[in-house]
């Protein structure tokens, strides 16, 4: 996921940061780092895995969770 993909994609859910990082169950502080692309502690970089890509993708098209997936 390129570092500007998830400025992108919560701003194509109109959705403000700490929406973003609930609707993928991540702290506010991980997503900002995410759209950051870097850490705080370090300036080490740092971007979404491809489960959270994915899951952007299927919120995204409207995908509800998998059945007992929660």
């Amino acid at each position: 996921m390129p570092p500007t993909a998830p400025a992108a994609w919560r701003a194509h859910m109109a959705m403000p940061q700490r929406a973003a990082a609930e609707s993928l169950g991540v702290s506010l502080s991980t997503y900002q780092q995410w759209e950051r692309g870097a850490s705080f502690r370090d300036g080490a970089p740092m971007q979404p895995d491809t489960r959270t890509a994915l899951a952007c993708a299927a919120l995204a098209a409207g995908i509800p969770p998998w059945p007992g997936a929660q």
